[in-house]
């Protein structure tokens, strides 16, 4: 019998609390050891792990790349592997290897396997894919059931709002809306599904579960909801423990456990040093979210407003009240990226406080040149940081004592993007601005080259909300038997 069919058939919430460990905010980075044990000495009923993010922005997606370390990353998988295997509980993972497209799901099952080969593990393993064809979307933007994020009817699905943009789509300014073209041409296109998806992927009663993109709260939601346990107090427990201890004081990385009850649920960090209070559990509630009371996920509503936070002891703290609410039609965040082209990046510093004061002239000028020097189809996004390359600042705010450039040049190939590059480093370098006292130079630089390669680009071409989505259509759910006792062989039912 598997981890969650036994589960299934051995607990009901009339047993007592529903104990969930997650392990990692984003597996990859580094599982504390020590923390880990120490939750799995409390016998957790579930073991879960957030594996990825769109926070990184649209390279990862676009690529099909992962963003962690893939040492690190089948480091922290044989952990969670071995400790949930040992103690015959289901291991759930979402958004496999960072933007949960097809090869990062891929080659995350793929690590699974041999680590399952290595230590000789035989499990029944299923899988979500969240890959949406293009002319899904297509069809949705046709009949106008696309929708921006954060739009009033429209789902967003829980947290990752604010990394939208790389060089070609400043921070702050808001997405252009998709055309046909851009849809098609993204390299991948992910829905984030949510505990529904969930639900119906732990029917097939795995051992071990990973999910392509996914909402960060259905990991740690959807087998409680199962269970029976309401769906409110379960989704406002998972968007807090999927961070792991990122909710104590101080925050940290480490395993966070959790207790649910059909009244409430308690947390605790398996960190002794990490400690839940109601402040800074309560305090949760604003991480990547604009509205600290409402959330958003593709089923329906999590409403706050009637939360209470109360202190157990200095380590633990009690939380109540969540309630969620349904909505009648099913609703699908959408990401997808499409390739820009290949990336250099100069990197500088200035402490002319002269030029510091006209920069930005002084870097379009330099442009023009470079422009009449170099005709051809490249892209330049200076980033000038002291003068607003994290956010914007008014003139009165700008440092004028140094600042640090970090030049974007982006181009179809590789080649013409680093000519830019280092046509354009040559040009400022010796710029003639007004008030120059010195021809020696007007740059700084840390090391050389100067001019870096920096992968290709990306940009999002969606990151919006469908309507009406056919949500069974779109995620495959796929089950095999894992034998690592015939080097990782696997058979598909």
């Amino acid at each position: 019998m598997t981890a969650t069919a036994r589960l299934m058939r051995s607990h009901s919430p009339a047993d007592g609390p529903f104990r969930v460990l997650s392990a990692s905010g984003q597996l990859g980075y580094g599982i504390a050891p020590e923390a880990l044990a120490r939750g799995m000495a409390r016998q957790p009923h579930a073991l879960g792990c957030d594996m990825g993010s769109i926070d990184p922005g649209p390279y990862y997606l676009g690529s099909g790349q992962m963003a962690a370390p893939a040492a690190m990353v089948r480091r922290d998988l044989e952990l969670v592997l071995l400790a949930a295997l040992g103690a015959g509980i289901p291991l759930v993972i979402g958004s496999a290897g960072t933007a949960g497209a097809g090869p990062q799901l891929d080659a995350t099952v793929a690590m699974v396997r041999d680590i399952a080969g290595q230590h000789g593990l035989r499990f029944r393993l299923s899988t979500i894919r969240s890959d949406v064809p293009a002319e899904l979307v297509v069809d949705a933007l046709r009949a106008g059931r696309l929708r921006d994020v954060g739009a009033s009817d429209a789902a967003t699905g829980h947290g990752d709002e604010d990394a939208l943009s790389e060089a070609a789509q400043p921070a702050g300014l808001p997405l252009p809306w998709p055309t046909e073209a851009g849809i098609r041409a993204c390299s991948h296109i992910v829905g984030q599904c949510g505990s529904e998806t969930f639900r119906r992927a732990l029917a097939t009663e795995p051992d071990v579960l990973i999910a392509g993109r996914a909402c960060d709260t259905a990991i740690f939601a959807a087998l409680p909801e199962l269970l029976g346990y309401p769906s409110g107090l379960c989704l406002h427990m998972a968007k807090i423990i999927e961070c792991t201890s990122l909710c104590c004081r101080p925050g940290g990385r480490d395993a966070m456990l959790a207790e649910l009850s059909l009244d409430g649920f308690t947390l605790e960090s398996m960190n002794p040093a990490l400690h839940a209070t109601p402040a800074s559990v309560a305090a949760h509630a604003l991480y990547e979210q604009a509205d600290p009371f409402e959330f958003e996920e593709p089923e329906g509503t999590l409403h706050l407003r009637g939360a209470r936070y109360e202190a157990l002891d200095e380590h633990r703290t009690r939380v109540s009240g969540a309630q969620f609410v349904a909505r009648a039609r099913p609703t699908l965040k959408i990401e997808g990226a499409l390739r820009l082209g290949a990336r250099a990046v100069l990197l500088a510093g200035v402490a002319d406080p002269t030029l510091l004061q006209q920069l930005p002239a002084a870097l379009r000028a330099v442009e023009a040149r470079v422009r009449g020097l170099l005709p051809g189809d490249w892209a330049v996004y200076p980033h000038v940081y002291g003068q607003g390359a994290v956010r914007d600042l008014p003139a009165a705010q700008h440092n004028l004592h140094e600042a640090g450039l970090m030049i974007e040049f982006i181009a179809p190939d590789a080649e013409l993007a680093r000519t830019a590059a280092a046509v354009f480093k040559q040009n400022l370098l010796h710029f003639g601005y007004p008030g120059r006292v010195s021809t020696a130079g007007n740059l700084a630089f840390a090391f050389t080259p100067s001019e870096l390669d920096a992968h290709d680009a990306y940009r999002f071409a969606l990151y919006h909300v469908m309507q009406d989505a056919p949500l069974e259509a779109i995620f495959h759910v796929e089950s095999c038997q894992i034998d690592g006792t015939a080097g990782g062989a696997s058979t598909a039912t």
